[in-house]
């Protein structure tokens, strides 16, 4: 068992917190805050306990220069200070003296909040290949490091494996509750089904090799189902397909025929966003783009749901960020939190439509990360968490 924030006595000492505030934006508004909502049990832990409180995040992707400018964290301090009723420091630079001077001059009680931790990706991606000497210059900051970014545990970062391979290290309380729920699925109520969706099947080839020896069912919606669907034969017209996934859909569906469920109808459209009809699978044109699973599939999906005692979630069925093409995703979620059943959602997009659709607390369980949760179920190893003191 790792250790956790509770095992450390904090008071009056520097704790650096990774957590996770990759918040989508939009002209400088945060448009969904439940990322930084989600650390703030252990922030306030480190206030209540008297610690000096070092926090450090990353927001998108830094390639450019440009890319600084719309991944700015200064947005995130404003929504931080107002949750925690409290001024927290933001400074400007992810390393230097100015940043230096302002951790040794923390009282107490007090937060800095440090510049996007993948700026210093612009130059080397010293952040994302965690570099050693970035790792143990971010360590010096602090006495104690805490995890708390479930999200990005499935990378090896300098702000976080590179951070705790130097100093006292435990996790946070955001990341032991998905440690915890995410354990249900180690030994689940049976039957136990998963749904699968999303773009790419390359993406998923792990788990979907993992789970299919695992689980009951699995139930494929999204964009990667049509790759299925072309592996069987069927003409998919222009739906997504994932050319180099085609024989591993075949060798998966002979050898779980009885397990893998795919679509049998689908919401279509000649060009995105014009007008949709259903079509069934055999009914496809060459030019048609299917957007969405169809009512025959949603009610084919939600029979087997019905009788499942343990559901795992993880991609959309359908571009569910768009109205017309949203409805088998939305059906799905409604339809599952009216089951008395685990319901787990495993992260990314998914959580994102959970949480926007209304679904907030409607499930055991919605991820904060999904691509940790897949490695974690899938049965990997997460770096950042591997990392951290046993007690």
């Amino acid at each position: 068992m790792k250790k956790s924030i509770k095992d450390f006595d904090l008071n009056n000492k520097k704790v650096i917190i990774r957590v996770d505030f990759n918040v989508p934006i939009k002209d400088n508004k945060i448009l969904d805050d439940n990322r930084i909502i989600s650390s703030l049990k252990t922030i306030k832990y480190a206030i209540d306990n008297n610690a000096k409180i070092i926090l450090l995040s990353h927001l998108g992707r830094i390639k450019t220069e440009e890319d600084k400018l719309v991944n700015d964290l200064k947005v995130v301090v404003k929504r931080l200070s107002e949750l925690l009723n409290k001024d927290v420091i933001f400074v400007d630079e992810t390393r230097g003296k100015v940043l230096e001077d302002t951790i040794n001059n923390l009282k107490p009680k007090d937060i800095v909040l440090v510049q996007n931790t993948r700026y210093e990706d612009l130059d080397g991606k010293l952040e994302s290949s965690n570099d050693e000497e970035l790792g143990e210059y971010w360590a010096s900051f602090g006495d104690i490091f805490i995890n708390d970014a479930f999200a990005t545990s499935h990378r090896s970062h300098a702000s976080n494996v590179g951070i705790a391979s130097n100093i006292e290290s435990g996790i946070g309380f955001l990341v032991l509750e998905e440690l915890d729920k995410l354990k249900m699925l180690d030994d689940p109520k049976r039957p136990y089904t998963v749904i699968l969706g999303g773009a790419k099947v390359s993406d998923k080839i792990g788990v979907i090799e993992s789970l299919s020896k695992t689980c009951d069912y699995i139930l494929i919606g999204g964009g990667m189902a049509y790759t299925f669907l072309k592996s069987l034969g069927y003409n998919i017209g222009k739906s997504l397909l994932d050319n180099e996934s085609i024989d591993f859909c075949d060798k998966m569906l002979k050898k779980y025929k009885d397990k893998i469920i795919l679509p049998v109808d689908s919401v279509v459209s000649k060009k995105f966003n014009e007008d949709v009809c259903i079509k069934n699978n055999e009914d496809f044109d060459s030019n048609d783009i299917a957007l969405d699973i169809g009512e025959k599939t949603i009610e084919k999906f939600k029979e087997i749901l019905k009788s499942s005692n343990t559901v795992f979630w993880n991609g959309p069925l359908g571009y569910s960020e768009y109205e017309k093409y949203s409805k088998g995703t939305k059906d799905i979620l409604e339809f599952l939190s009216k089951q008395d059943k685990t319901v787990i959602i495993g992260g990314g997009d998914t959580a994102s439509s959970a949480i926007n659709f209304g679904y907030k607390n409607s499930f055991t369980h919605i991820s904060t990360g999904g691509g940790a949760a897949l490695e974690l179920i899938e049965g990997k190893t997460l770096p950042g968490i591997d990392v951290i003191e046993d007690k």
